[in-house]
């Protein structure tokens, strides 16, 4: 008969959830954050310009030539 292993929860988990548990709006606030910097908007003609312009690195890059 196998023993009841109860699973084990870091003391981090237990702090996020009771966090999100005391204050469910969190997520959204998060979300809304994360917008303001990082979710914007990409230009596929200014992003096919920044590709065109790339210069390709040389297999060696410490040579003097």
């Amino acid at each position: 008969m196998p023993f009841a292993v109860k699973p084990y929860v870091s003391e981090a988990t237990r702090f996020l959830q009771e966090l999100k548990s005391q204050r469910p709006e969190l997520e959204s606030e998060q979300k809304a954050g994360r917008g303001l910097l990082w979710d914007r908007p990409q230009d596929p003609q200014l992003r096919a310009e920044f590709d065109a312009a790339r210069v390709r690195q040389k297999a060696y890059v410490y040579g003097i030539d």
